[in-house]
C-alpha cells in the first residue's frame, strides 16, 4: 500500500518560531543565574510590537528588552521595536506544590515520545529533511543577507510503500527576498543550494537523472515534485507580514505529524514543566527502544498531575514492530528508565541553559543534547531478555 506523509519546518524568522526564540533566550539566562529558577515568560510579536509576559519566579536579575532586541537584531530585523512587558512571580500554590524536597511536575499533562529506524537520527525521514533544509537555508540567507531574509518555511511530502520510504514525492519551499531579485534566481538558488544537497546530497546541473538516490537514502525521480515560493513575491516578511507567539509549532518541535504530541509546547518552560521535560524523556526512552534493536518503531506516552512526584501513566506501543510484546517491552522499559520528574532533571541534566539552541530545526533528532543519548541499550535488552527469560 502506497501513502504520503507530508512534514514542515520553520527558520527562526517565521514570527511563532521567532518568539520561541526569544522565550528560551529568557530561560536561558535565569538558568545561568539561577539554575532553580521557575520560568515561564513568553512573547508576542506584530509589526514592530513585542509583548513579553508571564511568570518567573528566580533570583536571577533579567533584562528582558536587552535580550529581547538582542535576538531580533540576530534574525536580521533592522527596525526598533516597542516592547510591553507585563511578568509576575509563580503562583505560590503552584509553586509550593512543586518545590519540595523531591521536585514534583509543576503541571498536568501528557507527553509521548516518538522513535524510529527511518533514518540515522531515529526519526520520521519527512521532518527531518524538512529541518534540514531549514538549516540550510539559515546559513546560505546569513551569507546573502542583502537578498534572502531569515522567514521560511521548507515541507516535504514522502511516498511511504508498505510503511517504508519508498521515494520523494514533493518538496517546498517558501523564502522571504530582496524585492530587486527575481523569481528564476530565487528558484536556481533553491534548487542549488537548499534542496539539492539535502534530498540528493550534491548539487546536479543542470537536470536530476530520472532517478537518483542521493543524501536522503530515498530515491528523487522524475516525478518528483519542486515547489518554490508557490505565493509569488515574498518581500515582507516576519511580524510584518504576519503575528506569532510561543508554543504554535508543536508539530514543527516534534515529529512532524508522524508521532502524538501532548498537550502543551516546550518553549518558555523551565524543567519542572513536564510537558517539555517528560516530552524529552519520553523521546530519551523511546530512541534507546528502536537504537537497542527492540522495534523498528517506538512511542512512549507518559502522564502527570501537578505536585505529584511519580508519573501517573506511563504506556508504550510500537505498532506491531516490537520484538516482544508491547506490555513485556514496557516492563523492560520501566525497570532502566525512571519518569519521576525530580530524576529526569538530574538525568538529563536540564537545569542548564541549553534551551535557545532547542528552540528551532526541531527538538529531537540533534546532537548535543542529552536525551538524544543511546546509552541505555545494553541495559534495555539485558532487561528484555530477563522479561523473556521469565
Amino acid at each position: 500500500m502506497k501513502t504520503l506523509i507530508t512534514s514542515e519546518s520553520c527558520n527562526i524568522g517565521h514570527p511563532d518560531k521567532t518568539c520561541d526564540y526569544i522565550a528560551d533566550c529568557f530561560l536561558d539566562e535565569a538558568l545561568r543565574q539561577d539554575p532553580n529558577a521557575q520560568m515561564a515568560v513568553e512573547c508576542a510579536i506584530k509589526d514592530d510590537l513585542l509583548m513579553i509576559y508571564g511568570e518567573a519566579t528566580t533570583t536571577a536579575d533579567i533584562d528582558y528588552s536587552f535580550i529581547a532586541n538582542k535576538a531580533l537584531d540576530d534574525i536580521g530585523y533592522k527596525n526598533d521595536f516597542r516592547i510591553i512587558q507585563q511578568i509576575s512571580r509563580q503562583s505560590p500554590e503552584i509553586n509550593g506544590a512543586v518545590v519540595k524536597e523531591r521536585l514534583a511536575a509543576n503541571d498536568q499533562g501528557m507527553c509521548y515520545g516518538y522513535a524510529c529506524d527511518e533514518t540515522p537520527e531515529l526519526m520520521p525521514l519527512p521532518i527531518m529533511l524538512a529541518h534540514k533544509m531549514m538549516r540550510l537555508y539559515d546559513e546560505f540567507r546569513r551569507s546573502n543577507p542583502d537578498i534572502y531574509f531569515a522567514d521560511a518555511k521548507s515541507q516535504v511530502t514522502v511516498e511511504y510503500e508498505d510503511g517504508r520510504p519508498a521515494r520523494i514525492h514533493t518538496a517546498l519551499l517558501s523564502v522571504s527576498h530582496s524585492d530587486l531579485i527575481r523569481r528564476e534566481v530565487i528558484t536556481a538558488d533553491m534548487r542549488r543550494h537548499i534542496i539539492d544537497p539535502v534530498l540528493i546530497g550534491r548539487t546536479l546541473s543542470p537536470d536530476v537523472p530520472e532517478t537518483y538516490v542521493g543524501g536522503c537514502g530515498v530515491p528523487v525521480d522524475e516525478k518528483t515534485v519542486y515547489i518554490i515560493n508557490p505565493s509569488g513575491s515574498f518581500t515582507k516578511w516576519g511580524s510584518f507580514a504576519d503575528s506569532g507567539c510561543v508554543g504554535r509549532k508543536i508539530i514543527v518541535d516534534t515529529y512532524g505529524g508522524v508521532g502524538r504530541v501532548g498537550g502543551g509546547c516546550f518553549s518558555s518552560k523551565n524543567a519542572t514543566k513536564v510537558d517539555r521535560s517528560g516530552a524529552y524523556y519520553a523521546r530519551y526512552a523511546a530512541k534507546n527502544v528502536v537504537a537497542a534493536g527492540l522495534a523498528d518503531k517506538c512511542e512512549i506516552q507518559v502522564s502527570y498531575g501537578i505536585g505529584l512526584t511519580e508519573p501517573i501513566s506511563v504506556s508504550l506501543e510500537t505498532f506491531g514492530t516490537g520484538k516482544l510484546p508491547d506490555d513485556e517491552l514496557l516492563t523492560a522499559v520501566l525497570s532502566v528508565f525512571d519518569f519521576s520528574p525530580d530524576n529526569i532533571i538530574k538525568e538529563l541534566d536540564l537545569l542548564k541553559p541549553i534551551y535557545a539552541a532547542a528552540s528551532n530545526y526541531g527538538h529531537f533528532g540533534r546532537d548535543g543534547f542529552t536525551w538524544e543519548r543511546t546509552d541505555k541499550t545494553d541495559a534495555l535488552i539485558a532487561a528484555a531478555e530477563g522479561k523473556n527469560a521469565d
